[in-house]
């Protein structure tokens, strides 16, 4: 089997991921991809064809969807719990400020993931050790389309990936090639777990983790000459072992992002649906702006008329005619046809706000309470919650992956919730806390039945306290203000003892 070879899932889903891609890139990716979402009528030409493209106009629902979708998630930013003091503390804290090497925060990087799971519904993220500069671990971040290949096995009692496969592109160096265009070789890279050698595949043993490069160039020559001619086929030109403390990894390390688990399986794309809804919604459109292009224009007719007269439109002319009973008028369009186009595409903009398209939809004129919002609403939310339990699961496993490159336990699954732990928002209310929920959490605290830590982290999650400040913080922000606040008099304590002195309260 090839190394280019691809999973049955990968080519089943695609088409699907493809099409995901172009619908919400908007109508500029739609149209460029012509009679693959927009069919010619019978008997159209080309030059026809592209007249009738231009015409439609594509209402992008799903895109603006999506878009919504991210916002709520990141309307809070996600909270990353981390050790406290030097060593593992401090190459976590250097993570979350740059994941992948390139200035990208962790914060950022989670919404780029976040952004293509509700697209396409997949991700991945390989956490890798750089050895050259940093000496620190690092992300990169794999679309649904560059992840090819995968295949999972029973190693140790447990069912684990064995086997994953990327596309890339790498470039040349540039004393190799021009600076200004250089060549772009198709790579892949191989993830594969390899038990040792005379050890049977099923047998317990200590598997090592390899890394294969596989680049697409001419045969015979070089992976420079690339862009020369000739047969191409795929070659081997490296394969490395990693180590961390001198052994190597026992376990690839690769995370799987889904909408509902980080499992290597296929999930379906979250707005499949309305990706349907919305191509649909855009052919309507197109043949309700084609027939308004024949029938909505003003069309004149005359009968009676010289065949050889050349007759003017405007106030400033008159037509006439020395024919008896000659006549003039504007052709008309009547009857229900376009009216029928205008009820579909209703009805689709209809079907895509059932769908999860709420923010699409006009509002009613009436008050709504906020509860009445919110429960409308609640379907949408459903599917926000999924995804975002998902991807903070997720990212909570690339978080143990750069704890375990970073300290001395066997395996990453060691690492518990107790010392790191990614948390994606899931209240994507927007009516804050409310202020009897603010007096039963203080009541709350009071009587002993939460602590003023989990008290305070309410509060932050209900727009109470700033986001950015901890509870250290605000504790210390309340102690300060104590001490400023001035000494008040308060009333002697027996009435009519008008010589009683005077007490003060801090």
């Amino acid at each position: 089997m090839p190394v280019n070879s691809t999973h049955p899932d990968y080519d089943a889903n695609l088409p699907a991921w493809l099409r995901a891609r172009d619908v919400f890139a908007g109508e500029d990716a739609v149209k460029a991809a012509r009679e693959k979402y927009l069919p010619r009528l019978d008997c159209q030409d080309d030059p026809e064809y592209d007249a009738y493209l231009k015409r439609a106009s594509y209402f992008n629902a799903t895109g603006r969807t999506g878009d919504g979708y991210v916002g709520l998630i990141f309307r809070r930013e996600p909270t990353f719990k981390l050790p406290a003091g030097n060593g593992v503390g401090d190459a976590l804290a250097e993570f979350v400020e740059d994941a992948d090497m390139l200035g990208t925060s962790l914060s950022a990087f989670s919404k780029n993931l976040v952004t293509e799971v509700i697209n396409v519904g997949r991700a991945g993220t390989l956490v890798d050790w750089n050895d050259s500069s940093g000496q620190r671990a690092y992300a990169v971040a794999y679309s649904a389309e560059d992840i090819i290949n995968w295949h999972t096995e029973r190693v140790n009692g447990r069912n684990v990936v064995s086997l994953v496969v990327l596309k890339e592109t790498s470039q040349t160096p540039v004393a190799e090639s021009d600076p200004f265009d250089p060549d772009e070789i198709q790579q892949l890279r191989v993830l594969k777990l390899v038990p040792p050698q005379g050890v049977a595949d099923n047998a317990k043993a200590d598997w090592s983790y390899q890394v294969e490069i596989w680049q697409f160039v001419p045969d015979g020559q070089s992976p420079n000459a690339a862009r020369s001619r000739g047969k191409k086929k795929w070659k081997l030109t490296d394969s490395i072992t990693p180590l961390r403390l001198g052994k190597p990894l026992p376990l690839i390390p690769f995370v799987f992002h889904g909408p509902r688990d980080s499992l290597p399986d296929v999930d379906k794309i979250p707005l499949a649906d309305i990706i349907a809804v919305n191509l649909d919604h855009y052919r309507l459109n197109a043949d309700y702006k084609h027939g308004m292009h024949f029938t909505a224009l003003p069309t004149a007719w005359v009968s009676g008329f010289d065949k050889n007269s050349s007759l003017r439109i405007g106030s400033s002319t008159a037509w006439v005619a020395e024919t008896p009973g000659a006549t003039a008028g504007y052709l008309e369009f009547h009857g229900q046809g376009l009216t029928t186009f205008e009820r579909a595409m209703d009805r689709d903009e209809q079907l895509m706000a059932v769908l999860g398209t709420r923010m699409l939809e006009s509002r009613k004129r009436v008050g709504e309470t906020a509860a009445a919002i919110e429960l409308r609403q609640s379907g949408e939310n459903s599917i926000l919650n999924t995804i975002s339990f998902s991807v903070s699961a997720s990212l909570t496993q690339v978080l143990r992956w750069v704890y375990w490159w970073n300290s001395t336990e066997p395996i990453p699954d060691a690492i518990g919730p107790d010392l790191v732990l990614a948390t994606l928002n899931t209240d994507f209310s927007i009516t804050g806390m409310s202020a009897l929920e603010i007096t039963a959490l203080v009541a709350a605290w009071q009587a002993g039945a939460i602590s003023q830590a989990t008290m305070l982290d309410l509060f932050r999650a209900g727009e109470v306290i700033a986001p950015g400040r901890s509870n250290d913080e605000e504790i210390n922000l309340l102690a300060s203000e104590k001490k400023k606040k001035p000494a008040v008099a308060v009333p002697p304590t027996a009435p009519g003892d008008v010589n009683a002195e005077p007490v003060t309260a801090n």
